[in-house]
C-alpha cells in the first residue's frame, strides 16, 4: 500500500505520494552517512541550538502541524496542538541537559586516570508509528541528535504529510540536511536497510509483529535495537481510593488518543467493595462521551484510525461477548468514517482474550477481584508489561504494588504518561530499551572505556 493520507473521519483519500526508488533510497543513505561525518564533530551548544530552533517552529506552527495530524489519523485537534506543544518542551529539555549527561564519567581504578566517554555510534533508523506522529519521533531523533546521530526517519504509511512536515521543520530550523532524513519505503523493504553496514541501529514503536520482526533482522546484522512496542496497562482500583478522581482519570486515561495508546489504561482491576460503584459511574462516564468530528471543540473522541482497526476492535467486542462479557456501547457510529461508541465490557476474566489482547481504540475491560494479591496476580497475568496505575491510599498497598506489579512504570494515584526527564520503555512482550531521560539519551551510544596509565 503506497502512502497516503485516507480522512478517518470521511474515509476519503486525500492525497497519495510514492515510494522513494531504490537508487533514491541508496541516495539519502548515502547523504546521511556523509552528514554523520561532519555532524559527529560538532559542540553541544550547536546541536542544542538545531534542537531549540525546531522547538520554536513547533510552537508557532502548532495550529498548522495540528491540522495535518488531525486529517491523518483522527485525533482531536486540542490534542493534537498539546502534542506540539510536548515535542516542543521535549526539544529544550535535551538542549538544556544532554551535554551534562553525556559528561565523561571518572572512574578510580589502578590507572592514573580512567573514565567512561560517550561517543556517536552513527546513522540509526526509526521505524515509527501513526499514533502520536510527531511526538513518537521527536522522542526518537531528540536525543539521537544531541548525541551527534544522524537518523533515518521510516515513519508510518498513513501519516505522509507529518513525515514530511517532521523533516522540513528539521531543515527549516538550521539542521543540515542528511541530518534528519524522511524515507518513504514499504515495510518489507526494511530489512535491507537495517542490514545495511552503514546503518548503526535501529530503533522501532510499534506493533509486536513489527517489533519481532525488525528485533530479528536487528539481531542477524549484530545491531543495537530499541523496542516500544504494545500494552494493555492494568488500571487497579482498590477500596481506599479516591473514586471520584479515580472514575474520571480512568476515563481519560482510557479513551485519550481515542483509545489508540499504547500506555493508555486498557484494563480496569477493581476490588470487590467498590466494584459495582466503580463499574456503574466508569461506565456512566464513558457513554457520556462526545463522539464526532475531531476539528469539533466539542468533540472527546474521534474516528478510529481505519476502518480495518474498528473490524478488528468490533471482533474483538464480539469475541468478549461470546466468551462471556457485558457488552455496554461499542456500536459504529453511523454516517461517513470510522467512528465508535465508547464501549464497556465488564464481567471479563483472565482467561478471555480480550484480557490478554491489546484493544487499539475506545474500548474498556473491568475485571473484579476480592483483593490487593488477586489485583496483583491479574495486572501480571498478559505477555505484556508497559505501563500501570494504582489507585490507593495506603502506604503499604502502593509498595506493594510498586515491588510486584510487572511493567515498565507504576503510576500511582495517576494516570500514565511520559516525560522527557524519565525513562520510557517495557519489559516482556512489550519490548527492551528505554527513550526519554538520561537512559534514552545513552542507547545509541558507544560508552567507550579510557584507561590512561
Amino acid at each position: 500500500m503506497p502512502y497516503a493520507t485516507v480522512n478517518p473521519a470521511t474515509g476519503l483519500t486525500e492525497k497519495t505520494f510514492d515510494f522513494h526508488s531504490p537508487d533514491e533510497v541508496e541516495a539519502l543513505v548515502a547523504r546521511a552517512v556523509d552528514a554523520f561525518a561532519d555532524y559527529r564533530t560538532t559542540s553541544y551548544a550547536e546541536r542544542a541550538r538545531h534542537l531549540v530552533n525546531t522547538a520554536d517552529l513547533f510552537e508557532g506552527e502548532a495550529p498548522e502541524m495540528a491540522r495535518i495530524v488531525t486529517t491523518e489519523m483522527g485525533k482531536t485537534f486540542a490534542a493534537a496542538r498539546a502534542e506540539a506543544s510536548k515535542c516542543a518542551m521535549a526539544m529544550r529539555w535535551f538542549a538544556e541537559h544532554a551535554e551534562s549527561l553525556l559528561a565523561d564519567e571518572p572512574v578510580t581504578t589502578a590507572a592514573s586516570r580512567s573514565y567512561v566517554h560517550y561517543q556517536p555510534i552513527g546513522p540509526v533508523l526509526g521505524v515509527m508509528p501513526w499514533n502520536f506522529p510527531l511526538w513518537q519521533v521527536i522522542r526518537f531523533v531528540a536525543p539521537a541528535l544531541m548525541v551527534g546521530n544522524v537518523v533515518l526517519v521510516k515513519h508510518a504509511s498513513n501519516v505522509p504529510q507529518t513525515a514530511l512536515l517532521l523533516e522540513d521543520a528539521f531543515l527549516r530550523a538550521g539542521v543540515p540536511p542528511g541530518v534528519v532524513t524522511n524515507l518513504f519505503v514499504a515495510s518489507k523493504d526494511i530489512a535491507a536497510i537495517i542490514e545495511d553496514p552503514r546503518i548503526a541501529a535501529v530503533s522501532i514503536t510499534g506493533s509486536e509483529q513489527a517489533g519481532m520482526s525488525v528485533a530479528s533482522t536487528a539481531g542477524h546484522a549484530l545491531k543495537k535495537s530499541v523496542l516500544e512496542l504494545g500494552g494493555s496497562d492494568p488500571f487497579i482500583v482498590l477500596e481506599s481510593a479516591d473514586l471520584d478522581v479515580a472514575v474520571k482519570t480512568a476515563v481519560t486515561a482510557r479513551i485519550q488518543n481515542n483509545g489508540q495508546s499504547c500506555i493508555a489504561a486498557k484494563r480496569f482491576i477493581v476490588v470487590e467493595p467498590v466494584a459495582d460503584e466503580f463499574l456503574e459511574r466508569f461506565t456512566a462516564a464513558m457513554d457520556a462521551l462526545v463522539v464526532g468530528d475531531p476539528f469539533d471543540p466539542q468533540t472527546q473522541v474521534g474516528p478510529i484510525v481505519s476502518e480495518a482497526q474498528r473490524e478488528e476492535l468490533l471482533g474483538q467486542i464480539e469475541e468478549a461477548r461470546r466468551q462471556g462479557a457485558t457488552v455496554h456501547g461499542g456500536v459504529p457510529v453511523d454516517g461517513p468514517g470510522w467512528f465508535l461508541a465508547p464501549a464497556v465490557l465488564s464481567g471479563v476474566t483472565p482467561d478471555m482474550s480480550v484480557a490478554q489482547e491489546e484493544l487499539f481504540g475506545p474500548v474498556a475491560i473491568v475485571e473484579r477481584v476480592p483483593d490487593l494479591r488477586a489485583a496483583i496476580e491479574v495486572a501480571n497475568s498478559t505477555t505484556f508489561g508497559l505501563g500501570s496505575s494504582v489507585w490507593t491510599s495506603d502506604e503499604e498497598e502502593q509498595q506493594r504494588c510498586i515491588e510486584e506489579i510487572e511493567a515498565g512504570a507504576v503510576f500511582v494515584n495517576a494516570m500514565v504518561a511520559s516525560a522527557p526527564e524519565l525513562p520510557f520503555g517495557g519489559i516482556k512482550r512489550s519490548g527492551f530499551g528505554r527513550e526519554l531521560s538520561e537512559l534514552g539519551l545513552k542507547e545509541f551510544t558507544n560508552a567507550k572505556t579510557v584507561w590512561i596509565t
